[in-house]
Protein backbone atom coordinates (compact mmCIF):
# COMPACT_ATOMS: atom_id res chain seq x y z
CA UNK A 1 0.00 0.00 0.00
CA UNK A 2 1.30 3.43 -0.93
CA UNK A 3 -0.06 6.20 1.24
CA UNK A 4 -0.25 9.94 1.00
CA UNK A 5 -1.92 12.72 2.94
CA UNK A 6 -4.33 15.54 2.21
CA UNK A 7 -6.22 18.06 4.30
CA UNK A 8 -9.96 18.39 3.85
CA UNK A 9 -10.84 21.95 2.83
CA UNK A 10 -14.23 21.61 4.57
CA UNK A 11 -13.30 20.46 8.09
CA UNK A 12 -9.48 20.97 7.93
CA UNK A 13 -8.64 17.44 9.08
CA UNK A 14 -5.52 15.62 7.91
CA UNK A 15 -6.45 12.45 6.00
CA UNK A 16 -4.23 9.50 5.16
CA UNK A 17 -5.29 7.60 2.05
CA UNK A 18 -4.21 4.69 -0.11
CA UNK A 19 -2.93 6.05 -3.42
CA UNK A 20 -3.49 2.71 -5.18
CA UNK A 21 -7.26 2.68 -4.58
CA UNK A 22 -9.42 3.71 -7.47
CA UNK A 23 -11.83 6.60 -7.16
CA UNK A 24 -11.49 9.90 -5.37
CA UNK A 25 -10.56 9.76 -1.71
CA UNK A 26 -13.01 11.23 0.78
CA UNK A 27 -12.51 12.84 4.19
CA UNK A 28 -12.70 10.40 7.07
CA UNK A 29 -14.55 12.92 9.22
CA UNK A 30 -17.02 14.86 7.06
CA UNK A 31 -17.11 12.47 4.04
CA UNK A 32 -16.54 15.31 1.52
CA UNK A 33 -14.19 14.65 -1.42
CA UNK A 34 -10.58 15.51 -0.68
CA UNK A 35 -9.14 18.35 -2.81
CA UNK A 36 -6.84 16.17 -4.89
CA UNK A 37 -6.30 16.60 -8.61
CA UNK A 38 -4.11 13.81 -9.90
CA UNK A 39 -1.48 13.58 -7.14
CA UNK A 40 -1.69 17.25 -6.12
CA UNK A 41 -3.73 18.70 -3.24
CA UNK A 42 -5.41 22.05 -3.90
CA UNK A 43 -5.03 23.61 -0.45
CA UNK A 44 -6.58 26.58 1.33
CA UNK A 45 -4.83 28.86 3.86
CA UNK A 46 -6.04 26.81 6.84
CA UNK A 47 -5.63 23.50 5.06
CA UNK A 48 -2.03 24.26 4.13
CA UNK A 49 -1.12 25.17 7.68
CA UNK A 50 -2.65 21.94 9.02
CA UNK A 51 -0.87 19.92 6.31
CA UNK A 52 2.50 21.52 7.09
CA UNK A 53 2.09 20.95 10.83
CA UNK A 54 0.66 17.41 10.65
CA UNK A 55 2.13 15.58 7.68
CA UNK A 56 4.66 12.90 8.65
CA UNK A 57 6.22 13.15 5.17
CA UNK A 58 7.63 16.26 3.43
CA UNK A 59 5.17 18.74 1.91
CA UNK A 60 6.14 20.42 -1.38
CA UNK A 61 4.08 23.54 -2.02
CA UNK A 62 3.71 25.42 -5.30
CA UNK A 63 2.56 29.02 -4.74
CA UNK A 64 1.02 30.14 -8.05
CA UNK A 65 -1.68 32.32 -9.66
CA UNK A 66 -3.94 31.68 -12.67
CA UNK A 67 -2.75 34.82 -14.51
CA UNK A 68 0.94 33.82 -14.24
CA UNK A 69 2.40 32.47 -17.50
CA UNK A 70 5.41 30.74 -15.89
CA UNK A 71 3.07 29.16 -13.31
CA UNK A 72 0.92 27.71 -16.09
CA UNK A 73 3.91 26.35 -17.98
CA UNK A 74 5.33 24.80 -14.78
CA UNK A 75 2.05 23.13 -13.70
CA UNK A 76 2.46 19.94 -15.81
CA UNK A 77 6.01 19.45 -14.51
CA UNK A 78 4.81 19.82 -10.91
CA UNK A 79 1.91 17.39 -11.50
CA UNK A 80 4.07 14.72 -13.15
CA UNK A 81 6.65 14.98 -10.37
CA UNK A 82 3.88 14.64 -7.78
CA UNK A 83 2.64 11.48 -9.50
CA UNK A 84 6.15 9.97 -9.61
CA UNK A 85 6.83 10.79 -5.96
CA UNK A 86 3.42 9.81 -4.63
CA UNK A 87 3.71 8.46 -1.11
CA UNK A 88 7.15 9.96 -0.44
CA UNK A 89 6.05 13.61 -0.37
CA UNK A 90 2.77 15.49 -0.38
CA UNK A 91 2.46 17.94 -3.27
CA UNK A 92 0.15 20.90 -2.74
CA UNK A 93 -0.75 24.01 -4.72
CA UNK A 94 -1.79 27.36 -3.25
CA UNK A 95 -3.52 29.87 -5.50
CA UNK A 96 -2.04 33.14 -4.23
CA UNK A 97 -4.87 35.11 -5.80
CA UNK A 98 -7.59 33.40 -3.74
CA UNK A 99 -5.46 32.38 -0.74
CA UNK A 100 -3.47 35.57 -0.17
CA UNK A 101 -3.09 34.85 3.55
CA UNK A 102 -0.91 31.81 2.88
CA UNK A 103 1.27 33.77 0.47
CA UNK A 104 1.71 36.56 3.00
CA UNK A 105 2.38 34.15 5.89
CA UNK A 106 5.19 32.48 3.95
CA UNK A 107 6.74 35.65 2.53
CA UNK A 108 5.98 34.93 -1.12
CA UNK A 109 7.38 37.79 -3.22
CA UNK A 110 7.29 36.20 -6.68
CA UNK A 111 5.59 33.28 -8.32
CA UNK A 112 5.89 30.48 -8.91
CA UNK A 113 7.63 29.81 -5.62
CA UNK A 114 8.22 26.30 -4.31
CA UNK A 115 8.75 25.53 -0.64
CA UNK A 116 9.48 22.18 0.99
CA UNK A 117 8.25 21.80 4.58
CA UNK A 118 9.21 18.94 6.86
CA UNK A 119 8.09 18.43 10.45
CA UNK A 120 6.42 21.84 10.37
CA UNK A 121 9.49 23.76 9.22
CA UNK A 122 10.60 25.22 5.92
CA UNK A 123 13.68 23.33 4.69
CA UNK A 124 14.05 24.50 1.08
CA UNK A 125 12.76 27.29 -1.19
CA UNK A 126 13.16 28.35 -4.80
CA UNK A 127 11.41 30.77 -7.11
CA UNK A 128 10.76 30.50 -10.82
CA UNK A 129 9.52 27.75 -13.12
CA UNK A 130 11.83 24.74 -13.25
CA UNK A 131 12.25 22.09 -15.93
CA UNK A 132 11.89 18.43 -14.90
CA UNK A 133 15.60 17.80 -14.30
CA UNK A 134 16.05 20.99 -12.29
CA UNK A 135 12.98 20.22 -10.16
CA UNK A 136 14.20 16.69 -9.43
CA UNK A 137 17.67 17.95 -8.56
CA UNK A 138 16.22 20.67 -6.29
CA UNK A 139 13.94 18.18 -4.53
CA UNK A 140 16.82 15.77 -4.03
CA UNK A 141 18.89 18.60 -2.51
CA UNK A 142 15.90 19.43 -0.29
CA UNK A 143 15.85 15.79 0.77
CA UNK A 144 19.42 16.07 1.96
CA UNK A 145 18.46 19.19 3.90
CA UNK A 146 15.59 17.25 5.52
CA UNK A 147 17.95 14.46 6.54
CA UNK A 148 20.22 17.04 8.20
CA UNK A 149 17.19 18.60 9.97
CA UNK A 150 16.21 15.19 11.36
CA UNK A 151 19.62 14.71 13.04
Amino acid sequence: MSTSYSVCNECVVLNKFDTARSGSPICGRCKKPLPITSAVTEATDKGLQRLIESSPIPVVVDFWAPWCGPCKSFAPTFASTAARRLGTSVFAKINTQTEAGAAQAHGIRGIPTLIVFHKGKEVARTSGALDQNSLDRWLNDGGRAMAQEAK
